[in-house]
């Protein structure tokens, strides 16, 4: 049986955010990011809505042939590439562009005759150091990709940034000049900027750009306002109150009594908690939003609950608690719980029940 607490997902901020990217690189073409089940918002709903864009980009095979077998035509770039040769095998019979981003790859690639081209996009190492060809090694690499047979002629250059977020930091500036100074004079289509790149580094925006949390209404920049950036929340996560209480001044609440009342006051009880996906870590003074005005939580985050206060108005059993959607940033929550929206769309997402 579901439980108490459930996700609506709103497909047209889905569109007017694909629409906010376009406006931001309007001379990109537009790789949505739809991995780990579309950030937890539903790939093939979220693929559906964003199917105007150019392409998608997910993580593994296994999320491209989701896609595929669902009926979707779009280039599709495997962020994680080819693991092993079955994988290799899949990408080339459903027409995949994989990311080589390691040296044992293009030990299998030697050593698999395929009997079709593979389409690939060379990931560089310029800072990240995560994935990728050190970026010293970008022509010597990029030229044994174009003379092995079983690649396709049209080898993309991309590489990931490590701090977009912040603006003040000179971390981006660097990576791009690494990637300009080893990529020059390749012609190769190029694909650098993710969703801060989009929003802050112009110069990154080059053939092909990789939107992923800004899609779902989330900013990536460190000051996390999603307004700034004219983004719409996608996912809304709901609960309703289960109880009301009447507490004196100097009564605990909740696991530890974290919390002591400050004065009289009234207290509600919402079912929802970390076993819905609710961070268990947001503190005290997380927002909310109940009957057209903001609220906050009092005491630790429960399993299947949350408490929050209800000084100053106005609630019954029954009524519906927004915990973040289009009146709470989902960001103003992950910074309240220490962690970031990404984790909590994809948690929630995940395991809450969906209400269209």
């Amino acid at each position: 049986m579901p439980r108490s607490a459930w996700v609506t997902i709103d497909t047209d901020a889905l569109q007017h955010n694909l629409r906010r990217v376009r406006e931001l690189a309007p001379n990109s073409q537009v790789m949505a990011v739809i991995k780990a089940n579309g950030y937890g918002h539903g790939v093939l709903e979220v693929a559906k809505a964003l199917s105007s864009a150019n392409g998608f980009a997910v993580s593994c095979i296994s999320e491209a042939l989701e896609l595929r077998h669902a009926g979707f035509i779009h280039p599709i770039l495997v962020l994680q590439g080819y693991q092993n040769f079955a994988d290799l095998q899949l990408a080339t019979t459903n027409n995949l562009r994989v990311v080589i981003h390691d040296y044992a790859q293009l030990k299998l690639l030697e050593q698999f005759p395929l009997n079709k081209r593979l389409d690939v996009a060379l990931k560089l190492d310029t800072g990240m150091h995560r994935l990728g060809i050190p970026i010293e090694e970008t022509r010597r690499v990029y030229q044994q990709l174009n003379d092995n047979v079983n690649v396709n002629t049209g080898c993309w250059l991309i590489t990931h940034f490590a701090n977009a977020d912040d603006v003040i930091s000179d971390y981006t500036l660097s990576q791009l000049s690494q990637f300009k100074k080893y990529t020059h004079g390749i012609q190769a289509v190029r694909s650098i900027a993710n969703s801060a790149g989009i929003i802050a580094w112009q110069d990154s925006h080059a053939n092909w750009v990789r939107p992923g949390i800004m899609l779902y209404g989330s900013s990536p920049m460190l000051d996390g306002d999603r307004n700034k950036v004219g983004l719409k929340a996608v996912m809304n996560l709901y609960a309703p109150v289960i109880a009301i209480h009447n507490f004196k001044k100097g009564d605990a609440i909740g696991y530890g009594s974290t919390y002591k009342c400050p004065e009289d006051m009234q207290v509600g009880v919402v079912a929802c908690g970390y076993g819905d996906g609710y961070p268990r870590l947001a503190s005290t003074g997380t927002p909310v939003w109940i009957n057209g005005k903001e609220s906050q939580t009092v005491g630790r985050v429960s399993m299947d609950m949350i408490t929050i206060d209800l000084r100053d108005q106005s609630v019954e059993v029954g009524d519906v608690v927004e915990l973040w959607g289009s009146n709470i940033s989902v960001d103003r929550v992950a910074a309240s719980a220490g962690t970031i929206s990404y984790e909590l769309l994809c948690n929630v997402g995940n395991q809450c029940k969906r209400l269209s």
